[in-house]
Formats: structure tokens, C-alpha cells, sequence
């Protein structure tokens, strides 16, 4: 066969494949393009590198139009998403990103659904001194984006501190030998004008990436490490799980789940998504050699010609789980012992003060969608900077977009009350079930991908279904409810039991049916439903509800049972069974 043949019937590579190919270890011209101030954007090429380094570039859609007709660039920003394997930071690094929102981003601190910051609204003149000045708190943005293992959950389960403790610590231990070896990130950001690195930073770095390669992985993954009972990280949605497998309050090891995954695209049956199968069980001194090996099969292994078709759970859905568990072990050179049984009972956060067995005190607070900022009827933003100057305990992001301030001494806890008490926070957490248990991506104005809006739409939906389901004795019911601007799910939709996810402006496709311990897919139930039609859609099913429900049946369990959709476990049969009205 000739080379020229031999080229043709090999498949393209997906775009992003040669950008990073050519990037020199995901440098591209970032370095170059930070410096052009004839435009507020970076190059096409290079906006897809800095993902890598946790930014994404953005504009207002709110004023395209309007800029389009005055014959302006669009208004470009970047977001800035600062990595927290596990979600603890100190009250010092609180009060850090508190300032780095006012001085460079928006004046909203967003807490998103991976136990990350974002920063939103950078303009390019401050990105570097924002990624340095976030440097400088001891924490960074690399790998908070791109292809490469995201920012590791951990359940913050402050009930079981001992635990935790251990959990974080193997949370962190994956974040680190996950991080992209590549000197990049450093050069870029870190160096100052002398070209000297910051001293904290500084490390003797290979020119080569030993885990992920030169173009990394296809496409991202995501790993999480959960703690039975509670689900709040969501396992079953992740690329990568740990769950710990506990006995005489010991973790002796983790379940390991692969092939987990949200993202789907509308119109696209072959794109759909998938919970997480369980692979085997390790002992907590093999799990990042199990994280590196799965990784290292899906660098080989994963889709490079179809970015859609590129996540690990395509990978384990085409070859198979033995097929990938075979080959992982292989990389080991030894057997996963069989999976051990572990059982959730919520996906959600507890909220409320609750005490340790070393004495002290940690309080769970409602974050809307993630959102801290300040309102003239809740200056949330203000009351926890004040917090933070006094709390000598540690400040926990969780997965469900809410905070936790933990390990509150006794004498703290006073002084910490009065704070709550003066800047309204003491209640925050007096809420509906549903809204307890709600969460939204931020979608419009900011994110590209948006079809229609989320973060900003949510609390007004849940506002009129919170007065039906009042009105018929379910307000405190907790229902889970989220909703995404675009199909790409990162709002984790598709498990939970009630979903909207953006099809066009004003339009939204509803699912019904998942899992209230996220152990189960929902199902489509209407499609590009109107704004205005919702209300009218769900108040006979509560109704029903409220009227036929068994004893602790869950929203989720009785829509199924009463046939509005299809009990859903496979990824593949997520699209069976709909017909449109």
C-alpha cells in the first residue's frame, strides 16, 4: 500500500487534536497573544490551550447585537476556574478569592458543581496577575480545564471528619500525580519580569508529559472519591470513581467505577449518558497507580477523530467492561479484587449545624447555584468575609454548589453565630425541598455553548412550582431539580428527578425519573417545552403525587411507577421509548 493510501483510510483526527499536537506542550502563542492589546480575545487556536490552564474566553451575549451594530469586537472576558481537589480551602484563601472578585472579576464568587471557584468577567490585561495572585493563596487553575483529569471531588461528609480526613487526603494524592507535567503553565502566568519563578511554584519539571503524552487525553475526564452514605459527588456521573469501603469505621479500600458521564447533544441518539459501572476494588496505597493505568487506556483507546464520541464512557460502551478492565490490568501488572457492595441513601447536602467526635462544629449554608453575592436582603458575599477573619477552621465547597463552614471550634462558634445572625445568613437554609435541592449551570450571558438561560432562570421556576407543591402539603419534600442552558450537562441533569436543559430560547426539554440518590438516568418526558407551559405540565403530576404516592416513595420512583416514563439504567436506552405528543 502505497504512504499516500495508507494516509486516506486512516480517520481525521479531531481539530483539537492537532492544536495540541503543534502546541509545544500547550503553549501555542498564549504567551504572545496576552500581550496584543489591539483586542480583548486570544487566537481560536490558543483559546482552546488555555483550557488546559483553567480559563475560558467568553463575551457578553447579552450586548452582542449591540456591539455587532456599533461595529464593535464583542465584550471578551475570560473565566478563571481555580482548582480545589476536595473542595477545602482556608479562611485565609476565602478571603483571597473575595478580594481577586472585586479587584479583576464581576463581584460574584461562583462555587461551581466540581468544588471549584470560578472567577468570571477577567479582562485579558489582568489575567496573568489574577493567575499569579492566585499563586501567590497557594492554589492554581492548571488542569481546571482541557483534556486532561479535572479538579478531584471529595465528599466533605463533616459528620465523619476522621474519615474525611483519609478521603482528602487520597482526593489530593490523585489531583497530583494527575497534574500535566508540562513546564507551560509556569512560564506563562508565573515568571515575572525577570524571568525568575515564584519560589512556591518552583519544582524540577520534565519536558515531556509521562502520563498524558504531547496531545494529552481525547477528551476530558473527570474523577471523584465518595464516602457511603451520601452520594453529593454524584460517583455514578463521573468518568473516574473511589468509593470507600468502610469497616470498624476504617476505610480498608475503594470500589472503583469507570464510564461514567453527562454530556449528550440534542438530535443525536448515538450521544447520550451513562452511570458509572464498578471496575473492581483497590487498597488505598493503589489508587493513584489504578488512576494513572485507567488514564493511560483512555489516552490509547479513547475516540481522537469525534471529540462527541471521545469520553471514557464511549470507550467502555463500544469494547466492553471486561475488555477495559483487562487491559487496565495488564498496565498493572496486577488483578483488581472484585468490587465490594456499597450502598447511598442521598445525593444531597445536609444542612444545618452539625457536631464531631472531636469537638467541633460544622455548618452547611444553601449557596443558590453557587452564587455568592450580594443583595440588599442578603449580603451573603459580606457576611462570610467577615467569617472568614475569625474562623480557625476550614471552609468546604461541595458538590452541589453549596459551602460548609467546618471544623468551627467551640470558641468560635458564638462569634460565628452573631455573624450569621447580623448578615441574614442564619436562615439560609429554611428553603423548599426543591430548592434545597436544586442546581443550575450559569449558561447565558457568558457561556458560548448556552441555548437558552439556566443560573438566572431556575430560582423564578422554582418559585412557581414551590406554590403548587405548598399548596398541596409537599413543600418540604425534597425533590431533586436541575437545569442546564445546553445539552452538555454540567449541572450533572440527566440523574436528576426532575430536569430542564436548554433547547432553544425559552425552550426546554423536561426529564423526569432519575435516581434521588443519583443512582438512575431520567428519562425525556417532553421536548422544547415553552417557558410559559411548565407550570401547567407539572401541577397534575404533583398532584398525582401529593394523591397516590406509598409511603417514602420518592418523586423520582412514583413518576416511573405511574408510567410517565421509563425506568432508565443504561446510557444506551436513554433515548429509547419517547414518543412526542
Amino acid at each position: 500500500m502505497s504512504f499516500q493510501k495508507e494516509n486516506e483510510d486512516k480517520p481525521k483526527l479531531a481539530k483539537n487534536e492537532t492544536i495540541k499536537e503543534a502546541s509545544n506542550l500547550l503553549r501555542g502563542t498564549i504567551a504572545e497573544g496576552l500581550l496584543d492589546e489591539s483586542t480583548g480575545a486570544l487566537t481560536s487556536d490558543d483559546t482552546q490551550l488555555t483550557k488546559f490552564h483553567g480559563i475560558y474566553q467568553q463575551d457578553d451575549r447579552d450586548i452582542r447585537r449591540e456591539r455587532r451594530k456599533a461595529k464593535l469586537e464583542p465584550a471578551y472576558s475570560f473565566m478563571t476556574r481555580v482548582r480545589l481537589p476536595g473542595g477545602v480551602c482556608t479562611p485565609q484563601q476565602w478571603l483571597d478569592m473575595d478580594a481577586f472578585c472585586t479587584d479583576y472579576a464581576n463581584g460574584t464568587l461562583k462555587l461551581t458543581t466540581r468544588q471549584a471557584f470560578q472567577l468570571h468577567g477577567i479582562i485579558k490585561k489582568n489575567l496573568k496577575l489574577t493567575i499569579r495572585k492566585i499563586n501567590d493563596s497557594l492554589m492554581d487553575t492548571v488542569a481546571a480545564c482541557g483534556d486532561v483529569n479535572r479538579n478531584v471531588l471529595c465528599n466533605p461528609n463533616p459528620y465523619q471528619s476522621i474519615l474525611h480526613a483519609e478521603a482528602l487526603e487520597i482526593a489530593r494524592a490523585i489531583s497530583d500525580h494527575l497534574t500535566p507535567a508540562t513546564r507551560a503553565y509556569h512560564e506563562i502566568w508565573l515568571e515575572d519580569e525577570n524571568g525568575e519563578k515564584q519560589k512556591i511554584t518552583e519544582a524540577p519539571e520534565p519536558e515531556f508529559e509521562p502520563i498524558y503524552g504531547k496531545t494529552y487525553l481525547p477528551r476530558k475526564l473527570k474523577t471523584a472519591v465518595a464516602l457511603p452514605p451520601c452520594n453529593d459527588v454524584d460517583i455514578f456521573a463521573s468518568d473516574l470513581g473511589f468509593v470507600a469501603v468502610i469497616e470498624d469505621d476504617k476505610i480498608v479500600g475503594y470500589t472503583v467505577t469507570v464510564g461514567g458521564g453527562m454530556g449528550m447533544s440534542h438530535g443525536q441518539v448515538k450521544t447520550f449518558p451513562r452511570l458509572a459501572d464498578a471496575l473492581g476494588f483497590c487498597t488505598p496505597d493503589k489508587v493513584t497507580d489504578v488512576a494513572e493505568k485507567i488514564v493511560t487506556t483512555q489516552r490509547d483507546y479513547g475516540d481522537r477523530t469525534d471529540r462527541k464520541h471521545a469520553r471514557l464512557k464511549y470507550t467502555i460502551e463500544d469494547r466492553g467492561l471486561e475488555w477495559f478492565r483487562g487491559e487496565v490490568e495488564s498496565r498493572l501488572g496486577y488483578s483488581l479484587d472484585e468490587p465490594r457492595p456499597f450502598k447511598f441513601d442521598h445525593n444531597g447536602d445536609r444542612y444545618g449545624w452539625v457536631d464531631d467526635e472531636n469537638g467541633n462544629s460544622h455548618l452547611t449554608l444553601f449557596i443558590q447555584n453557587g452564587c455568592v453575592v450580594d443583595t440588599d436582603d442578603f449580603p451573603i458575599r459580606t457576611g462570610l468575609r467577615e467569617i472568614a477573619k475569625v474562623h480557625d477552621g476550614d471552609f468546604r465547597l461541595t458538590a452541589n454548589q453549596n459551602l460548609i463552614i467546618a471544623n468551627v471550634s467551640s470558641a468560635k462558634r458564638t462569634e460565628i453565630n452573631n455573624l450569621l445572625l447580623k448578615y441574614k445568613i442564619d436562615e439560609c437554609y429554611d428553603q423548599s425541598g426543591l430548592r434545597l435541592n436544586s442546581m443550575a449551570c450559569v449558561a447565558l450571558p457568558t457561556c458560548g455553548l448556552a441555548l437558552a438561560e439556566s443560573q438566572r432562570y431556575l430560582p423564578d421556576l422554582i418559585e412557581e412550582l414551590e406554590a403548587v407543591l405548598e399548596e398541596l402539603g409537599l413543600e418540604k419534600e425534597p425533590i431533586t431539580i436541575r437545569m442546564t442552558g445546553c445539552p452538555n450537562g454540567c449541572a450533572r441533569p440527566y440523574i436528576a428527578e426532575i430536569a430542564f436543559v436548554g433547547r432553544a430560547p425559552g425552550k426546554y426539554n423536561i426529564y423526569l425519573g432519575g435516581g434521588f440518590t443519583g443512582d438512575r438516568l431520567n428519562k425525556l418526558y417532553k421536548a422544547a417545552v415553552k417557558q410559559e407551559e411548565i407550570l401547567g405540565i407539572f401541577r397534575p403530576i404533583f398532584e398525582r403525587y401529593a394523591r397516590e404516592r406509598t409511603e417514602g416513595e420518592r418523586f423520582g420512583d412514583f413518576v416511573i411507577r405511574a408510567g410517565y416514563v421509563a425506568e432508565t439504567r443504561l446510557g444506551r436506552e436513554f433515548h429509547d421509548d419517547f414518543k412526542e405528543d
